[in-house]
């Protein structure tokens, strides 16, 4: 459901829950003929998915996505965070902003700033922002060793978690564009029908149990 949710959200990743078996003994095993081990379902943890999502032109010149690994970095109240969703504006202060209106930072960790006075942004692969006045800053572009281990904060940002943020050297982005979630609404809808009709039949297994086994103790207490 979550995933379905944010099908549209640029840079959303999707995320999987990681199920395993947890053994357990049956309690007084020694009294009971026949016990044996039983193993329950354990939602220990979930994983993202983390196949890039469809690039879309948008023709917006402050839309950039990333082609690629790597993460733009931005400044929140809680520190720095990283995105995927390359969706900026200019912020009433003249900084460059994210949708939820962070500022964006370049590779000397600092909000990039846009005068009024440059009209023709020009955000170049390697990163690099220039108008017709020159060079304005640089986004800082990283990527870290292991991305399972970022935290996710909200639907669009994440937190290193500890992890020390690598710059890219050669950072490759692509102005006027967008990345999308890597959603597939299709796929989710087809898992979330195929999860939903299981769980149905293992509710219909425990409560047909439960028919039986009050119904071998009816018979029981009649025969006695």
């Amino acid at each position: 459901a979550q995933n379905l949710a944010n099908a549209d959200t640029p840079g959303y990743r999707a995320s999987r829950p990681i199920f395993a078996e947890h053994p357990a003994l049956q309690r007084d095993t020694a009294r009971i003929p026949g016990a044996r081990e039983v193993n329950y379902p354990w939602d220990r943890a979930s994983w993202r998915d983390e196949k890039a999502g469809p690039i879309t032109r948008t023709g917006n010149p402050l839309d950039v996505a990333i082609s690629g690994p790597g993460y733009f970095a931005v400044e929140t109240p809680r520190g720095e965070r990283f995105t995927r969703a390359g969706r900026f504006t200019i912020g009433a202060d003249g900084r460059l902003v994210d949708q939820g209106g962070n500022p964006v930072l370049n590779t000397a960790g600092n909000p990039i700033a846009i005068s009024p006075g440059d009209s023709r942004i020009e955000i170049r692969g390697d990163g690099s922002i220039h108008s017709e006045n020159g060079e304005i800053g640089r986004l800082r572009l990283v990527r870290f060793a292991n991305d399972q281990t970022l935290l996710s904060e909200g639907d669009r940002l994440f937190n290193a978690n500890g992890q020390q943020a690598e710059p890219i050297e050669r950072p490759a982005v692509v102005q006027g564009a967008v990345e999308g979630s890597n959603v597939q609404s299709v796929i989710e809808l087809t898992r979330m029908m195929a999860e939903l009709r299981e769980f149905q039949l293992a509710s219909q297994f425990a409560e047909r149990e439960g028919e039986r086994l009050q119904s071998s103790v009816e018979r029981i207490l009649r025969k006695r």
